[in-house]
């Protein structure tokens, strides 16, 4: 049977407290499609898109000192633009915990780097290719992402 996990058991475990994801991505899109709904639009689609790799991350919930404490060394000038002397929204200044979600720097195997794929292009609804395109070797290590609500 499965029981809870106390924090401090957890933390006697994983030597810290949050979480930690890993993902092996095999993702297709079938198309993307942007349309302009004007009175002279058209549309373009993105067709087969895939993206794969291998990407991993952490996933805590820090207070609100040591978010401004991070993102202020992070940016100085203006708090990841929504806070600090910028001219960001100061309605979104965090005032409580915050999520953050980062990506370490850690090497990623060469057969598992991340990589983004797009099949074809296509116009309106001719089935003529522009071609195809590829992003290679895609490096996330080191990218934090904050999320709080507001």
């Amino acid at each position: 049977a499965m029981t809870p996990i106390q924090d401090a058991d957890l933390s006697q475990v994983t030597g810290q407290d949050g979480v930690s994801i890993a993902a092996d991505l095999h993702i297709n899109i079938g198309s993307f499609v942007y349309t302009d709904t004007g009175a002279g639009g058209g549309s373009v689609s993105f067709n087969n898109i895939g993206i794969n790799g291998s990407v991993a991350a952490t996933l805590d919930i820090i207070d609100n000192a040591t978010f401004m404490t991070a993102a202020s060394a992070a940016n100085p000038a203006g708090t990841l633009g929504v806070m600090g002397t910028g001219s960001g929204l100061a309605g979104f200044v965090p005032t409580g915990d915050v999520v953050q979600i980062a990506i370490p720097q850690i090497d990623i195997a060469a057969n598992h780097a991340l990589n983004v794929t797009v099949a074809g292009i296509t116009m309106g609804n001719s089935a003529a290719s522009f071609g195809s395109f590829a992003m290679n070797d895609i490096k996330l290590q080191g990218t934090t992402v904050y999320m709080w609500a507001h």
